[in-house]
């Protein structure tokens, strides 16, 4: 009997080939869709081969849209192959059911999603229950962890819920959006492309991208809202430094109705009545009431997962979130780093006891190699597994994105951005294993009468981590006008000590608006949802899940912009609503009011969790999701909001014109 391994492409099912031994597995079998030697066969996805069925396949007058067949909520779903993938469809099935294929290893991606197109083909194919199915979960494609996935591999059945999970999340997309979109199309869309002077517009919602489009949107209407509010700073100059008036308990302004914050005044007057008061009698000095002389200790930062990488891929290399899973998937199948696709940011236990591997790997890589050496000989990996890099509860299917310490040959292959991605996620991965960044720090509370100023310095002593990650240019300011000298003399202040004051000057300053999102920034705000809930008992309840998943939030964005709901600037990565975007957020508004809210769209990503860690039965879910479709559809047939949304396009019509959107 043979051993059948189906991979998610063909370039895996190539590398799994290679790590079986298979001699030319570059370019063997290529053309009959699979590769078979000995007793091992070796076939392929590309990517999804079946999907879920169109509406009409139920019943063709679900062809049309109409309020008369929604809710639309089957009882059982239908699937179809896809036209462009059926060949490859059919090659699989007929080695799913040779005769002689004793053991399927079923190798797609390590994640719900890849769970989602095996059980997909089993289903269409008619795989017999019979069959010994087991599933390798790897978390890189070096040959080593190929091998050692396939040795390792669990029975399929040991997946069911995360592959319950997987069906759940399709289904309730599908429900969502069919019977939403048509819903709010038929009811609002005659408004919409009369006020538009358009001929038609399909009003599209879905469960994370309606989210999404409302933190957007919120977003801008903050901005365009906002009314800056002057303040006024104290400060005073001393000989070499200076220091700043705060309102702190004991001062004749605590808590005054006169203060914008501790620091400062609503009004220049009262601003310049503190600095005369302070100014009688002469000569006007401060007395040293407190002097502070610590090392503070700066850590390395934690590894990347995947929303982490592509902020900082956004920001670095003005890149958007699409373009970074391209790359670090390029890099993942370059067998260059681990699995992409994650959330943590930790290392396992497992990993960390094997770790010295990618680490003396990266004596191969030239930029780096300097620091690998030096981490080997001096030990520094040893400990790791007691550090906070290393948690197993914090990882659910995989640990943090890191160079495997392999394939660096790769490198001269793929792109000048590929590889500057490479570089960040293997000084990320170093950093670790060196000590932290230590800097002096003097803290100086100065006082006249019942008012207290302050002062506080900060000198890199020794860079520890900093040497790999790089010193941030805030540190190499504060270094250059911050000397020893003068650190030594301010840290030898002493308590009682008088100090001449030079002036007083009054400082004006500006509240500023939120800042817009970019699509680094929006991708971690749908991580952490959570921070976007007022509701402290709601924010509790859904720690941990987010807006959408690693998988699929860059495409999110990407529905959002080829919807033209919103732009995204390729230049500077900024993302803000368009005119069309701010019209389908108030029709959302006013009809289903929840899509728009994170705690809602995380809740359902929590619950999809819970079915996949088993706490929450796949029947339970279901109930809850069918019941919300056919709720919120009804409601919709049933609101007559015609006039009240005719009336918020045409009071708001002004406030769209002058906002950024209509520009986009």
């Amino acid at each position: 009997m043979k051993n059948l391994y189906i991979a998610e492409k063909p370039s895996v099912a190539r590398e799994f080939a290679k790590a079986l031994g298979v001699k030319g597995a570059d370019s063997a079998g290529g053309k009959d869709g699979y590769i078979e030697t000995g007793d091992s066969v070796i076939t392929w996805c590309v990517g999804h081969l079946v999907t879920m069925s169109y509406p009409d396949a139920y019943d063709p007058a679900l062809k049309k849209w109409s309020m008369a067949t929604i809710p639309f909520v089957p009882t059982e779903y239908k699937y179809d192959i896809i036209d462009a993938a059926s060949r490859q469809f059919n090659v699989v099935k007929k080695l799913l059911n040779r005769d002689d294929v004793g053991c399927i290893y079923v190798c797609t991606d390590s994640g719900r999603e890849g769970e989602y197109i095996y059980r997909l083909v089993d289903q269409m194919a008619g795989v017999s229950k019979e069959k010994a199915k087991k599933r390798v979960w790897i978390d890189s494609q070096t040959e080593e962890e190929i091998l050692r996935g396939i040795k390792e591999a669990k029975d399929l059945s040991e997946y069911d819920n995360l592959s319950n999970s997987a069906y759940l999340r399709a289904q309730e997309d599908y429900l969502m959006g069919i019977n939403f979109s048509r819903a709010l199309t038929l009811k609002y869309s005659p408004t919409v492309r009369k006020y538009l002077g358009a001929d038609k517009c399909v009003i599209a919602v879905g469960r994370v991208m309606t989210c999404v489009l409302g933190m957007i949107v919120k977003r801008e209407r903050e901005i365009r809202e906002f009314v800056p509010t002057p303040f006024y700073r104290v400060v005073a100059n001393l000989d070499g430094f200076d220091a700043e008036w705060k309102a702190v308990e004991g001062s004749a302004y605590y808590q005054s109705p006169l203060l914008y914050k501790e620091n400062g005044f609503l009004k220049e007057e009262s601003a310049r009545e503190l600095i005369a008061k302070l100014s009688q009698p002469e000569p006007v000095e401060f007395v040293v009431n407190k002097v502070e002389k610590k090392i503070e200790k700066k850590a390395p930062p934690m590894l990347y997962n995947l929303a982490e990488l592509q902020n900082d891929c956004s920001r670095l290399f003005k890149i958007s979130p699409s373009d970074t899973l391209a790359i670090v998937q390029e890099l993942y199948e370059e067998k260059l780093v681990t699995y992409p696709r994650t959330d943590a940011r930790v290392l396992s236990t497992a990993v960390a006891k094997e770790i010295y591997k990618n680490i003396a790997g990266m004596k191969k890589y030239a930029p780096l190699a300097e620091f690998a050496d030096n981490i080997i000989n001096q030990g520094g990996y040893k400990n790791v597994a007691k550090s906070k890099y290393v948690n197993d509860k914090l990882i659910t299917d995989h640990y943090a994105i890191i160079p495997t310490g392999q394939g660096h040959g790769a490198l001269g292959s793929v792109s000048e951005t590929a590889r500057k991605v490479y570089d960040i996620i293997a000084r990320r991965f170093l950093s670790i294993f060196y000590p932290a960044a230590q800097y002096e720090k003097v803290s100086l509370t100065l006082g006249r009468d019942v008012e207290n100023f302050f002062a506080n310095f900060k000198r890199l002593k020794s860079p520890g981590y900093l040497v790999i990650a790089g010193i941030p240019s805030a540190d190499k300011k504060e270094d250059e006008k911050l000397t020893p000298e003068m650190l030594e003399r301010l840290g030898n202040l002493r308590k009682g000590q008088k100090l001449p004051v030079n002036n007083m000057e009054v400082k004006e300053g500006e509240t500023t608006p939120p800042k817009r999102y970019s699509s680094g920034t929006l991708i971690l705000a749908m991580e952490n949802a959570g921070q976007l809930i007022e509701d402290e008992e709601l924010r509790s309840q859904i720690k941990g899940s987010g807006i959408g998943t690693s998988a699929t939030r860059d495409s999110i964005i990407t529905k959002l912009v080829t919807n033209k709901y919103i732009a995204l600037n390729k230049k500077t990565q900024i993302i803000t609503p368009t005119f069309l975007g701010e019209i389908i957020y108030d029709v959302v508004y006013y009809s289903i009011n929840n899509l728009l809210k994170a705690e809602m769209t995380a809740s359902w990503e929590k619950g999809l969790t819970g079915v996949a860690d088993g706490s929450i039965s796949k029947e339970e879910y279901t109930s809850k999701m069918n019941n919300y479709v056919i709720n919120n559809t009804e409601l919709v047939k049933k609101l007559d909001n015609q006039y009240k949304i005719t009336y918020i396009f045409d009071q708001t019509k002004p406030y769209y014109e002058k906002g950024a959107g209509k520009k986009s």
